[in-house]
């Protein structure tokens, strides 16, 4: 890739650049406070005229559920683009010299993950209720029932891989995170429900390809943005092309899946009446309209990917795309808080 010289006065002075940056970090505080009021006023908007009861401080738990979710994306994605990376041709360890890999965000991101995990055993503590004070929550009694021992599983499944992050051995933290999936997706199907292995077993698979999906998208154009100037073009687009290719098996899981679960909830004779009349069915047409945008940029970005004169320019569609994947984390946040609709 042909490396431009900076405009003497212009990039030398690092004035330009610094104001890009900063525009760059103001649009990504943006982006993330409006996708935060996703979950904190969607209960109650998507109950609103449902006659349906939502739980007690339902937006405060579909943040934090959003929250754990974005911090789970983030070090799968790393693990997997990372792993994508060491086999394209033309890159620095081809000939002997260590990969060029973006910083590493798994340790804040297990951090933050902990936290909220943390937030969401309080509240599983204080019996499914939003606690006032410490001593609402019984802590030791987590360990009684099969809620409190799935958060206490999460709680510590992010404190290890954030310890796993910061080791010599980052890529032993899959370990933690796949029991960070595995947790919720028992959590997410109780044994009350009808065939719960089943639906754990959907929400499994789903979870963990939207992970990949979305973390590995973020990741690659990470990687992309690093590797400028300092590989040829074609390492960056065979690592785009790589990522492409697993993303559209992803995307055909995660359909899958996705349809089959909502169908166990709601049956066919009532999906229509459903995802307008029930909080749950509105919050899941607004997710399918999401991933049906998604998939439209993504089909964009795999067009230009193969027909551009410059194939990096898919970069502009994949960045949109991740925005849009921020907005699908959001309100899958939010399906996580509302009332599971009754089979009629």
């Amino acid at each position: 890739m042909t490396l431009t010289r900076p405009t003497p006065g212009v990039a030398d002075s690092g004035g330009p650049v610094r104001r890009t940056g900063a525009v760059r970090a103001v649009a990504v505080l943006v982006l993330v406070a409006l996708a935060a009021l996703i979950p904190l006023l969607g209960p109650s908007t998507a109950l609103h005229g449902t006659g349906e009861a939502g739980a007690p401080g339902a937006g405060g738990i579909a943040l934090l559920r959003t929250v754990l979710f974005a911090a789970l994306c983030v070090p799968v994605g790393e693990l997997f683009v990372n792993r994508l990376a060491h086999s394209v041709p033309g890159t620095e360890r081809a000939t002997g010299h260590p990969l060029a890999v973006p910083r590493s965000w798994s340790p804040l991101a297990a951090a933050v993950g902990f936290v909220a995990a943390l937030g969401l055993a309080s509240v599983v503590a204080t019996g499914n209720l939003v606690p006032d004070g410490l001593s609402d929550m019984d802590v030791g009694g987590l360990h009684a029932s099969r809620d409190g021992k799935l958060a206490l599983l999460e709680v510590n499944a992010f404190l290890v891989a954030g310890l796993c992050a910061v080791s010599r051995r980052p890529a032993r933290q899959v370990w933690p995170l796949a029991a960070v999936v595995v947790a919720e997706a028992l959590r997410a199907h109780p044994p009350t429900e009808q065939n719960p292995l089943t639906g754990s077993g959907l929400t499994l698979v789903h979870l963990t390809c939207a992970a990949l999906w979305v973390g590995g998208l973020l990741h690659a154009l990470r990687t992309l943005r690093l590797w400028h100037g300092r590989y040829d073009t074609g390492a960056g687009a065979a690592l785009l092309g790589l990522y492409a290719r697993v993303a559209a098996v992803l995307l055909a899981a995660i359909t899958a899946t996705g349809v089959w679960s909502s169908l166990r909830r709601m049956p066919p004779g009532t999906i229509v009446e459903q995802l307008t009349a029930t909080a749950y069915g509105r919050a899941l047409l607004a997710k399918v309209l999401l991933v049906a945008a998604v998939a439209a940029l993504a089909l964009w970005a795999r067009s230009r990917l193969r027909r551009a004169a410059d194939p990096l320019s898919a970069c502009a569609p994949a960045r949109a795309e991740v925005v849009a994947l921020g907005l699908v984390v959001a309100v899958s946040g939010l399906l996580t808080a509302l009332p599971v609709p009754i089979r009629w």
